[in-house]
């Protein structure tokens, strides 16, 4: 589902692919000391041409999948017949259909499967079809579902209200500030990256994975990455001009998982020996999801998700006020809303970072030069361990139509959690 690649090629035509960078990296080349790695972009394959001699040219590169195309295997799955049109109800129906399929393929394994259950939207969704799902199959084990969050988080309230309403058997998993902060070094270096979003929302996925290796059997863990993505998810879709600008935002968001929010749910979960699952990136669901008009996609009434909520409304898979509980990111929604996660971040960061560093911050780092003491912080632990790697990441993650000057759900003015109200 979710597994970027990087390649590397030497001047004189050594090739080697891995799925981490870090495989590459640490490899020696006489003629070359330094190996240039880069990604191998999603949706592509490349024509090479194979030397008697064992050394490889490339021939060209060949984009042959985009996100809206329907998978070839379509033709030949079992998926129930999906009803033609865009009658709200026949959407509906379709989506219920799809979504539950993207689920039950996902059920092919001889190891005990986990869901991560944050107690949003996606993560509900697709813990409770699972739970579904494993009944029907007759599975002998009860799915356990796994919340991470400090004291007086939304998360963990909500996630809660979730398993006891779905029936798993709920572990939480609590962390304090220190705790948090200590990961870091150890989350920059699985992850590979500097992006200031993704290596917030990657310490509790990072601690929580480290919780499951170590204290259950379970190494197949289902998530809900991907729906923000497709389905609008993120507070500043509110914001987009037009469906048709919001439809090439998130098709753009869905190109550059690979560096954002699916490197962060590979890497944190591969760390610990955990293989995750994402039925929202379904080639079907997310297809066939990308050919409504734009307009059936965008949020309504000021709800982000609207159509995927609505699709749910009658069923009684997960709690109403949990179907319609609004957007919270997973690196705020750990924590309390008097006191968020980036916060606790920054205030660490201020004593270990000071103003001359920032002031020299363009001369030492010129490409993507850290503009915040934080980015500043997660860019020396990078090069530390991958120095002159930063083109890896070709650009940070930020919120659109909004002059935004930090990725945080909770800086946005339409920003409204389920804990203030």
């Amino acid at each position: 589902d979710i597994r970027p690649l990087f390649k590397a090629m030497t001047e004189d035509g050594f090739l080697a692919v891995c799925s981490e960078a870090k495989g590459l990296v640490t490899l020696k080349h006489s003629t070359t000391p330094f190996l240039k790695v880069e990604p191998f972009l999603p949706g592509h394959y490349e024509v090479l041409d194979l030397k008697p001699n064992g050394k490889v040219a490339s021939v060209e590169m060949v984009k042959y999948h985009h996100c809206r195309d329907e998978p070839l295997h379509a033709l030949y799955d079992n998926v129930d017949k999906l009803f033609p049109g865009f009658e709200i109800e026949t959407v509906k129906n379709n989506l219920r259909i799809l979504f539950n399929n993207a689920v039950k393929k996902r059920l092919m394994t001889d190891r005990r499967i986990g869901c991560l259950l944050s107690g949003g939207l996606d993560s509900s969704l697709v813990a409770a079809t699972l739970l579904k799902q494993l009944k029907e199959a007759q599975v002998q084990y009860t799915l356990q579902t796994f919340a991470i969050g400090m004291e007086d988080s939304p998360d963990l309230l909500a996630a809660r209200k979730v398993a006891n309403h779905i029936g798993s058997e709920h572990y939480e998993v609590l962390f304090n500030s220190e705790e948090g902060i200590q990961a870091l070094d150890e989350v920059i270096f699985s992850l590979e990256t500097y992006d200031i979003t993704t290596v917030r929302a990657s310490v509790g996925m990072y601690l929580i994975s480290k919780y499951i290796r170590k204290n259950t059997d379970n190494v197949v863990i289902f998530s809900g990455e991907g729906s923000d993505e497709l389905t609008q998810g993120y507070i500043y879709f509110h914001k987009a001009p037009s469906p048709e600008e919001a439809e090439e935002e998130s098709e753009r968001l869905l190109r550059e998982l690979y560096l954002f929010d699916v490197l962060r749910a590979d890497r944190t979960t591969a760390a610990h020996g955990l293989e995750l699952r994402v039925p929202f990136l379904d080639h079907r669901f997310s297809s066939y999801y990308l050919s409504l008009p734009p307009e059936m996609r965008t949020p309504k009434n000021g709800i982000e998700k609207h159509l995927l909520r609505e699709t749910f409304e009658e069923s009684s898979l997960i709690p109403k006020e949990i179907l319609w509980r609004p957007k919270e990111a997973f690196s705020d929604g750990i924590t309390s809303v008097k006191n968020s996660w980036f916060k606790i971040l920054q205030e660490y960061v201020e004593h270990q970072v000071d103003d001359a560093m920032m002031a020299n911050a363009a001369q030492k780092f010129p490409f993507n030069t850290p503009k915040t003491k934080e980015g500043y912080y997660y860019r020396q632990i990078f090069e530390r361990h991958y120095p002159g790697r930063a083109d890896w990441l070709s650009h940070y993650w930020m919120p659109k139509w909004i002059n935004a000057t930090d990725p945080s759900a909770r800086t946005l003015t339409h920003y409204k959690s389920a804990a203030k109200a």
